[in-house]
Formats: C-alpha cells, sequence, structure tokens
C-alpha cells in the first residue's frame, strides 16, 4: 500500500542526519494501517466492460453462426449483419433497462438470471415482430434465429456465471469496498455507523471514526467500530492504508469546525461527504448522493477516477512506450557523453514525492559530479553551480536528463506522462519546506505526477528561489488537477517541445 508520510522530510542540522516528520498514530489506527490492502476495482468499469463483453460475445456468436450456416447456402447478405450487430445492441439496452449491469446484482445469482433470460427473449420478439412488419420473415433461417438464441443464451449464462465468481472473489479480497472513515464520534457518528452497516448488500466498509473531543460527547467506538485518533490523523492515516471515503457525521449546523477540517483533509485524493441523515434541513432528493439509503452531500471529489483513470493509464502506456522508442537513440547519445565527460554511473536515482506523497524512485541522466551527487536535492542546483559537469549544463538546460523518466511510465506506472512535476522530498524554498511555504501543497499530489505538466509549459520550472515560483507551480498544478482530460494531456504533451526551447530561463 501507499507508504507516504503527510509532510516532507525536515532539514538536519549540526550534522545529523535528515528525517522525516511523521505524525504518531494511535495503537488502534496504526492495527488498521499494518494490514495487507489490496488495489480497488471500480464497479463502474467493470460494468462497462461487462456490457462491451455482452455485445461482442453476441455479435461474434450470431455472425458465427450465419457465416458456418447461411452463407454456404444462399451466400453472404449485409442485411444479416446488420440485424445481428441491431440484436446485439438492444441486448446490451435491454439488460440495462433490466438493471443487471450493477456489481451488486453480478454477486447474486436468480435474480440475474431470470432478468437477463427474459430481456434477451424480448430481443427476440422484437427482431421477430419488426420482420413480420417488414414482410421479411420468409428470407430469415429459422434455424439460424433458433440457434443464434439457444447459444447467445448459454454463453451469456456461462459469462455471467464467471463474472459473478469473479466479482465474489474481489469481494473477498477488499476489492470492491469503499473503505470509509467516519469524522464524528458522538451519537450522530453511531447512528451513521450503524445506518451504513444495515445496508443490505452495502459496499461500505467503516475502518473506523475520528473526532477531536476528550469529552463525555466523543465514544470509544460507534457501533462496533472503534475510535482511531483525532481529525489531523486522517490525513497520515490516509497514506499509510487506501481511504476511498470520508463521511462526516456532524450537522450542517457546525459550519465552522467542518470548514476547519475541511481545509486539512482537502488534500487527499479521496471522497469527502456530509451525511445528512440527522438533518432536519431538506433539500431536493437530487441534491443528495446515496450510500444505500443513507443521504449524503458531496463535498471533494477524488480526481481522475473510474473511465478517467483507464483513458489515463492507457494514454501514459501506449503514447509513453512510442516516445520511449522514439527517444532511445537521443538517450543513448546522452548515455554516450555522460560517460566521455565524468566518471560515474550513467542514470541518477533521486527519490521524489508520488501519487499521495508516496516515496517513488525517480531516474534522471546524472547531470552532477558522482562525488557531488544530492539523492535528497537537499541543495538546490543554481546557476553556474560547480557541481554540474559540462554535459550535465546542457541536458538540464534541454531536459533531455528527464529522459530516462519514460521508464518510470513504461515500466514502473508510478509517473505520467503529464501531471505535476514531482519535487524532491527534502526541495526546499531556502529553509522552509514546500509544504511549509505554500498553503495546501500537498493536494498537487492527489494524482500521479508527471514527466511534464501545465506549469511547465507556462514556464514555471527550474529554480525555486522565491515563493512566487512555488506558489505559481502549485497554482497552475492545481488548476490541472481539476481540469484535466485526455485532450489537455495532449495539448501538454505537444506543446512541451516548444517550451523547453523559447521558457528555459530558470534551468540550469
Amino acid at each position: 500500500m501507499l507508504d507516504a508520510a503527510a509532510t516532507a522530510a525536515a532539514t538536519a542540522t549540526g550534522g545529523r542526519p535528515q528525517v522525516e516528520r511523521r505524525r504518531r498514530l494511535s495503537p488502534a489506527a496504526l492495527a488498521v494501517t499494518n494490514q495487507k490492502v489490496r488495489p480497488a476495482y471500480s464497479p463502474i468499469v467493470i460494468a462497462g466492460v461487462v456490457r462491451v463483453i455482452d455485445f461482442v460475445l453476441l455479435s461474434i456468436i450470431g455472425v458465427a453462426i450465419y457465416r458456418f450456416y447461411v452463407v454456404p447456402l444462399s451466400g453472404f447478405h449485409w442485411e444479416y449483419v446488420a440485424a445481428i450487430i441491431g440484436m446485439a445492441v438492444a441486448a446490451v439496452i435491454c439488460f440495462q433497462a433490466a438493471d443487471i449491469y450493477q456489481v451488486q446484482i453480478f454477486r447474486g445469482q436468480l435474480r440475474q438470471m431470470t432478468r437477463m433470460i427474459s430481456s434477451w427473449a424480448f430481443v427476440f420478439l422484437l427482431f421477430i415482430g419488426a420482420s413480420f412488419l417488414a414482410k421479411l420473415g420468409g428470407e430469415i433461417s429459422r434455424l439460424w434465429l433458433s440457434a443464434f438464441f439457444f447459444i447467445g443464451l448459454a454463453a451469456l449464462i456461462v459469462e455471467r456465471l464467471s463474472v459473478r465468481a469473479l466479482v465474489r472473489r474481489w469481494a473477498r479480497q477488499g476489492r470492491l469496498d469503499r473503505r470509509t472513515v467516519i469524522v464524528g464520534s458522538d451519537t450522530n457518528g453511531e447512528q451513521l455507523v450503524s445506518a451504513l452497516k444495515n445496508e443490505y448488500d452495502n459496499d461500505i466498509h467503516v475502518l473506523g471514526v475520528f473526532d477531536d473531543r476528550n469529552d463525555d460527547r466523543a465514544l470509544d467506538t460507534c457501533a462496533g467500530s472503534p475510535k482511531l485518533g483525532k481529525v489531523d490523523d486522517i490525513v497520515e492515516f490516509a497514506r499509510r492504508t487506501r481511504v476511498d471515503l470520508v463521511l462526516f457525521a456532524l450537522p450542517i449546523s457546525a459550519e465552522t469546525r467542518i470548514l476547519e477540517m475541511l481545509k486539512k483533509l482537502w488534500v487527499l485524493p479521496v471522497d469527502i461527504r456530509l451525511s445528512a441523515h440527522t438533518n432536519k434541513l431538506r433539500f431536493r432528493p437530487r441534491s443528495y448522493s446515496y450510500l444505500g439509503k443513507v443521504p449524503t452531500l458531496d463535498v471533494f471529489e477524488a480526481p481522475i477516477t473510474d473511465w478517467d483513470l483507464v483513458m489515463k493509464w492507457l494514454f501514459d502506456h501506449v503514447v509513453g512506450s512510442i516516445v520511449l522508442l522514439m527517444a532511445l537513440p537521443v538517450m543513448a547519445l546522452v548515455a554516450l557523453a555522460i560517460r566521455l565527460d565524468s566518471p560515474g554511473p550513467v542514470l541518477f536515482r533521486q527519490k521524489r514525492f508520488g501519487f499521495n506523497n508516496e516515496r517513488i524512485d525517480v531516474f534522471k541522466f546524472r547531470s552532477l559530479y558522482h562525488h557531488q551527487a544530492d539523492p535528497t536535492a537537499s541543495k538546490v542546483v543554481t546557476r553556474d553551480d560547480p557541481r554540474v559537469t559540462r554535459v550535465g549544463r546542457f541536458i538540464r538546460k534541454t531536459s533531455l536528463d528527464e529522459l530516462p523518466q519514460l521508464f518510470n511510465v513504461v515500466f514502473k506506472s508510478n509517473l505520467s506522462l503529464v501531471g505535476p512535476r514531482p519535487h524532491a522530498v527534502q526541495g526546499k524554498l531556502q529553509t522552509r519546506l514546500f509544504d511549509e511555504a505554500v498553503d495546501g501543497y500537498f493536494a498537487r499530489h492527489r494524482v500521479k505526477p508527471g514527466i511534464t505538466g501545465w506549469a511547465q509549459i507556462n514556464g514555471w520550472r527550474g529554480e525555486i528561489d522565491n515563493e512566487q515560483k512555488i506558489q505559481k507551480r502549485v497554482e497552475f498544478d492545481l488548476y490541472y488537477i481539476e481540469n484535466w482530460s485526455a485532450l489537455f494531456d495532449t495539448y501538454i504533451l505537444l506543446k512541451t517541445p516548444l517550451a523547453l526551447l523559447t521558457k528555459n530561463e530558470n534551468a540550469y
């Protein structure tokens, strides 16, 4: 699981080693974070994949039966293929109308099968009725139609049984759970936890509750869920284990307290909601999102999730692989130049902040003399820095030293092509760590970092020697996160070469 602390490493003085500032968690919280947790699977993506499988499976079966039975007897006609594709599309639409594209339905058997069989039969009745009205009944092979129905139905049943087995296994592994922490361990919190646990077939897994109060209002357990610590501990807790949802049990009337807590928690890549189960003030039903029957109000949503995450993964690995192949000759020349210029390894590995403050190893071409290497980047490279080699000055100015990060994108998947640039864990503005210099700095880690980004193509790259430069980087990074799209990534990637040539005054 992600092994990240709440803040960056502190500066060491007096020859002492540098240490990271980590918040100490309670024994109950540590017991949860020490459990092995697997990555989650998106129910939305699972349902979408099953839709595609249904369409492809039915299309292949219909065309295969037509090809091997009808075509040898009466020749090939495109009308048959069009009818088969239309029936496959109609089947998916009917399955959707029957509400069987839900993970909870996939787990069951009887309800899923009865709805699927009736929907598939309805599709054929529609096709037969349309053929009759169009006076095409005599031109359609009855044997083909019957075979398509029964073989298609058998294939759907086998497919659904396979999906059911997979979904049930993923459920046992916790991959379909929304791991949730509750803010507020009073009677409201206890009612909320009870309501969530009483929901039938619920995917909410309550890890525990957090509360700042130490008086009689704060309970040690809420409906069996333990109190894990204070609200300030949630950030550290969420960086040591997977948390998908933070749910406030506080009444909406506690506006000041909620705002203070949200200011601390919005930097996390999780959904944050306010529970409305005990509020007397009621909004229109469409204003709420529901966890089972529990109404909630959305405050923050995790960025780049579900299909967006799939699209970004494909973009990184497909485009990244192409860029890597194109860059290999240049990388070979740079490696040779570094080897001839100064002794030491060609590649340099440095600790950087990754997604959700995870510490990742980022690969770069070595640009400093090997004996003066600075793996933690505790000392910023400045203009005419004597630690930089001759080749190093050129590759830093042109950002060629960043090319090995394509290996991070394609093979390690801890970087994206486009995203907030990963800063060194010891990155500082003069004597202050970046998170101390800018409020909300860690919010830029709500998505995976990238080789290039919106801040970089707008000129905010290179040395950070004043407060404006780090503030602008964070500002542009947060804009990118809130406005991400595949087209935005493509635009930034295409704009990067031009930006490297025209906006490199701070790179040395």
